[in-house]
């Protein structure tokens, strides 16, 4: 069951899947339909979910599920990394790999592997003030709140 975002609760579980390049425009509209259908039709044994999902900034593809109305289960959740791991190959996507990470600079995001960041941080180009996309965020209050934070208050500062 296809919801609203706005409407969910605060305690709504989020689940972020980056990919390690910004999607392409072609494909952007397909993967989004994609997940329309997906969000439309995800259960937990047999009870609809509330849910809702998207692609943002070109890069992050969002799962969220309001438990207020139907909990997700873990067979739900198993369906939706399949559906992720469908969305990866189908379009050439990489979004399992969690040390890739993302930042913003001048409205600008951009990702980039581990090794490269802690050079980054090194040679001045991004500080302790850069906003990095924390996708470790469980809630979409805290996706609201904390999905994007300086990097000294994320859990990134321990990789610079």
């Amino acid at each position: 069951m296809k919801t609203d975002i706005r409407g969910m609760s605060p305690q709504s579980r989020v689940w972020i899947y980056q990919s390690s390049t910004p999607i392409a425009e072609p494909d952007l509209g397909k993967i989004k339909v994609r997940i329309g259908e997906f969000v439309d039709t995800w259960a937990a044994h047999q009870q609809p979910l509330s849910a809702w999902g998207d692609v943002l900034h070109q890069r992050f593809i969002l799962l969220v599920v309001d438990g207020t109305f139907n909990a997700p289960s873990g067979c739900s959740i198993d369906e939706s990394v399949a559906f992720i791991r469908s969305i990866e190959q189908e379009f050439g996507l990489t979004l399992f790999d969690r040390m890739t990470f993302s930042y913003q600079q001048d409205g600008e995001v951009f990702t980039v592997p581990r090794q490269d960041f802690q050079r980054l941080y090194r040679e001045g180009k991004i500080n302790d003030e850069t906003l990095v996309f924390d996708n470790l965020v469980a809630s979409k209050h805290d996706l609201e709140n904390a999905w994007l934070k300086p990097i000294s208050e994320s859990w990134h500062v321990r990789f610079v």
